[in-house]
């Protein structure tokens, strides 16, 4: 067996590309004009360097009020498509709820390693915690959300040693939202997706949120959607008793009727996201 009950690639490859039967140009032109919508809709400052490199940038969306509190969204691809443009769509409900958001772009494998994506996602957080009075919000109340490769950046946000390694409060972050997360690193070097992210097996061991002690005492919330193939729920359900098993506040949910696209949907006004999100924040 190559993981689990898979012996081949074609089995995993079936379970780990949402993408089978959906044009995906489709999908994404739709993500950038809505999001070039919300750029125009909201107060945005584009573009914000938090790391040394290009891609180390961030779109920050203002929310009204003094100080208000700050969610940094990190999104998917794989951990080697896409970017920050193409996911300013995930703010609205956010933005409405009295939280600036944070769309946070990353390096692409295999452009950087592995490990180099999650180094850039823990940069992003620890600028935003340090500077974050600069841009009007208050970094003592953040949050963190991401949808498929950035579902597992925010495990990884969990697992890492803030105080000891970046010398911030070893509790910088109120709330996380994985959404269709990714948290066992192990079909990968075996699926399509090998020749992009070229996996070592010390990455698969370093980076995999289910085999690392959660460091962060966050409120967490899991979701996978019905209409996924069977690994994301599995995934879901390993990590969730993972994070249980170690007194962290853990919940997770399965979404009838979504698939790894639709839900993102959960995330305009009124949205069962946005309301989680809010409901850290009150």
């Amino acid at each position: 067996m190559l993981y689990r009950d898979f012996a081949t690639q074609e089995e995993i490859d079936r379970q780990y590309d949402p993408m089978q039967g959906r044009d995906p140009a489709v999908l994404v032109d739709d993500w950038r004009r809505r999001s070039q919508r919300a750029r125009l809709r909201h107060r945005v400052s584009e573009d914000i360097a938090f790391g040394p490199s290009l891609a180390e940038r961030m779109d920050v969306y203002h929310a009204e009020g003094e100080r208000p509190p700050v969610h940094l969204f990190f999104h998917g691809g794989y951990w080697r498509s896409l970017g920050h443009k193409e996911f300013g769509f995930v703010v609205d409900g956010l933005v409405e709820a009295g939280i600036t958001v944070a769309v946070v772009n990353y390096a692409l494998c295999p452009a950087v390693a592995f490990g180099e994506v999650v180094r850039q996602s823990r940069a992003a957080l620890a600028w935003m915690h340090r500077h974050g009075e600069s841009l009007g919000v208050d970094p003592a109340r953040l949050s963190i959300s991401g949808h498929s490769a950035g579902g597992h950046l925010c495990a990884m946000l969990l697992a890492t040693d803030w105080e000891g390694v970046y010398g911030l409060p070893h509790d910088p972050i109120r709330g996380a939202l994985a959404v269709s997360g990714l948290y066992d690193l192990r079909p990968f070097p075996w699926s399509w997706l090998q020749p992009k992210l070229q996996l070592t097996g010390r990455d698969v061991a370093d980076y995999s949120p289910l085999f690392l002690p959660c460091r962060v005492p966050a409120k967490v919330h899991l979701v996978a959607g019905a209409e996924e193939s069977g690994e994301f729920e599995r995934q879901m359900l390993a990590q969730a008793e993972h994070l249980h098993g170690q007194g962290v506040e853990v919940d997770h949910d399965l979404l009838a009727g979504d698939d790894h696209f639709s839900i993102l949907e959960h995330y305009r006004a009124g949205g069962r996201f946005a309301e989680l999100i809010g409901a850290w924040h009150r």
